[in-house]
């Protein structure tokens, strides 16, 4: 993250001198023997990528774009290849994702689902948090994590405010137990938004860079469907969430149990300014509620010995349809339900849909793009073969040092960025040892949202951080902890729940590796 002092940070100057002049050498060297010179041009354009990446010296998706210009002018790959890579499926899934998010925002669905469960939840201090932290990463599901924090943040303030005069002349309602509070509901809205976006494949970049690289790699793999992360995705979090509260309200900042009737005020308040639930709320909710639904029921899904067949099935259109053809059908439809027509008005006009983040969509096509030069230059299978002598590490160790790697890179660089980066080569190490892919892969993504140390592992811990309410050594010292438990609970749920749900050999590479 760019000082906001500087106009250029050290940092970017440093990533910007060393970067080019490394690509260039790397370039004029001979490659590895039993590399052929594409895959070696793939490494160093891989290498440039990295620097990049990591030190922001240009904007995040402007690097994404390099293996459009890099691959066709080195001739690792032809333009039309490169670009279907920012054509793919699951870019689409992001977008019309991205479409719906912005409809809930547009007519203030996401405040009214946030203000009910903090309302159905809340009552001590303890239990204000908690339902700050469910509302947090309920929404988190479905919308950004910068979004979702943006949201609870300014109602957080001012049920702290609330709370404060409340407590005036309470001994309870000392500046110590105040200040507490204050530091634990940030952060939790911060923490929980991260981990509430792990549950789906929307709900976070990383997922999707990891699915899509994944199936560019593997074509010939089954699909990872949104049912079966969700499945992961969403137990993670019912572990995670609480853990996080316990931590937050126990551990680090201990927080008084006692009743405090305040803080339900400032939410009962907030409920009443939105007045009834408006019919474009209602309309948006149906189209969300029926989105997420067909996404979990399109695929088949086994259970045991019985199999339910999904709707795509039912239409015998499996191999045609894909959870990015709901997403854009239901972004469709919001474009299509007008709620004045006289004025012109619709459920989600272009005006509004414009704001979306293209960039992150242009990061998902240059880390499909870099996975796929992987594949095709050789350069997956050579970097495998390099790391045969780990493949004496034990499984749950290989996981470990997966997840904590993962975690603490991303304390300091982007996620997305981290991800497109570390995917096609988590691939490589694992098949390089004979090790299933997915037992890499996924609890990499994963991790990569499991940073919770510093202001610039995550857009939430920024947008805390910056609010000044939060300093960061408490961020730190709550982060570290976390971030610890993450890697034991990522690492146990690979190995317990992501083994057989995913239907992983451990002991054994699939066919559709090679």
């Amino acid at each position: 993250m760019q000082n906001k002092n500087e106009s250029y940070s050290k940092r970017q100057l440093i990533g910007f001198v060393i970067a080019l002049p490394l690509f260039i050498s790397l370039l004029l060297m001979d490659a590895p023997e039993g590399l052929a010179v594409e895959g070696w041009r793939v490494f160093a354009i891989a290498v440039l990528m990295a620097i990049l990446w990591m030190t922001e010296s240009i904007p995040i998706p402007v690097t994404a774009l390099l293996p459009l210009i890099l691959f066709p002018f080195l001739g690792v790959t032809a333009f039309g290849n490169v670009a279907a890579s920012y054509a793919n499926s699951n870019v689409f899934l992001f977008m019309g994702g991205f479409f719906i998010a912005i409809s809930m925002q547009k007519w203030g669905l996401h405040r009214r689902i946030a203000l009910y469960l903090i309302w159905a939840i809340g009552s001590s201090p303890r239990r204000i948090i908690l339902g700050f932290m469910v509302a947090t990463a309920s929404l988190s599901m479905w919308i950004s994590n910068t979004a979702t924090t943006m949201l609870l943040y300014p109602i957080g303030l001012a049920v702290i405010l609330q709370l404060v005069e409340s407590r005036e002349g309470d001994e309870s309602g000392s500046d110590k137990s105040i200040s507490n509070f204050r530091t634990a509901l940030m952060l939790g809205i911060a923490y929980a938004a991260s981990i509430g976006g792990i549950s789906t494949l929307v709900g976070t970049p990383p997922n999707i860079v990891f699915v899509s690289a994944f199936s560019k790699l593997y074509p010939e793999a089954p699909e990872i469907s949104f049912f079966t992360w969700f499945v992961a995705g969403f137990l993670l979090l019912l572990l995670f969430l609480p853990i996080c509260w316990i931590v937050l309200t126990r551990i680090t900042f201990k927080i008084s149990n006692k009743s405090s009737p305040g803080g339900r005020q400032v939410i009962r308040e907030e409920l009443n300014k939105l007045g009834p639930m408006l019919i474009q709320e209602k309309l948006v909710a149906v189209v969300f509620s029926a989105t997420a639904l067909a996404w979990i029921t399109r695929k088949d899904v086994t259970i045991g010995s019985t199999t339910l067949q999904g709707w795509s099935s039912m239409l015998d259109a499996s191999d045609f349809l894909h959870d990015g053809t709901v997403a854009m059908l239901a972004a469709i439809i919001l474009f299509c339900i007008p709620v004045n027509l006289k004025k012109g008005k619709f459920l989600l006009d272009w005006e509004s849909a414009v704001k979306i983040p293209w960039g992150i969509l242009i990061l998902f096509g240059g880390g499909i793009a870099l996975a796929g030069g992987f594949k095709s230059s050789g350069l997956a299978e050579w970097f495998g073969s390099q790391l045969s002598l780990l493949g004496g590490v034990p499984v749950p160790i290989m996981i470990s040092i997966t997840c904590t790697t993962m975690t603490f890179m991303t304390e300091l660089t982007s996620n997305i960025a981290t991800t497109s980066l570390f995917m096609p080569i988590l691939a490589s190490t694992a098949t390089g040892i004979g090790m299933h892919p997915l037992l890499l892969m996924i609890p990499a993504t994963i991790s990569a949202s499991c940073a919770f140390m510093l202001p610039v592992a995550t857009p939430p811990n920024a947008i805390i951080f910056a609010s000044g309410y939060v300093s960061i050594s408490q961020m730190a010292k709550t982060g570290i902890l976390l971030n610890l438990i993450g890697i034991v609970l990522v690492t146990l749920l690979t190995y317990f729940v992501v083994v057989p749900l995913f239907e992983i050999s451990t002991t054994s590479l699939p066919a559709w590796v090679h």
